[in-house]
């Protein structure tokens, strides 16, 4: 691991609920946090504290797609949604496709399934971006080493 260890919040957006996740770039695992059941003001005042007390360096937001991969309505409201999260917060957000997230956290057996489908959206997102990055350079003595 190299740099400095970045925090994560990450959310599931609904119309009347968004679960919430943690995790950072150290252990890379994603943790439930909580379900907000808040619309308009009172929403984004709850997300407000949370942001204050966990400090994320970064947001996590799952975007839904119908199975084949078009867009749908809920596509729009939730990149919206990101966008206001980066305009409240001055926060990066990133995307993440949420298809099935809440079918997996069902399956999983979990009690706040809004929270955990969030936990299984930054765990996506932790996973794909270790998947992104270069392999590790080898070291001086693993390169004169024969094969």
């Amino acid at each position: 691991m190299s740099g400095p260890i970045r925090t994560y919040l990450a959310f599931d957006y609904g119309l009347k609920r968004v679960g919430l996740a943690t995790g950072n770039s150290l252990t890379r695992q994603a943790q439930p946090l909580r379900t907000i059941a808040a619309e308009g003001k009172a929403r984004f005042e709850a997300i407000g504290k949370l942001i204050a007390e966990w400090r994320p360096d970064a947001l996590v937001v799952g975007v839904p797609y119908h199975p084949d991969g078009a867009e749908h309505e809920n596509t729009l409201k939730a990149r919206q949604f990101g966008r206001q999260l980066n305009g409240r917060f001055h926060l990066p957000v990133h995307e993440v496709d949420e298809r099935y997230s809440t079918t997996e956290a069902k399956a999983g057996g979990a009690r706040d399934l809004d929270a955990a489908s969030a936990a299984i959206l930054l765990q996506q997102y932790f996973n794909d971006d270790a998947d992104r990055a270069p392999p590790p350079a080898a070291s001086p003595n693993e390169e004169e080493r024969p094969a």
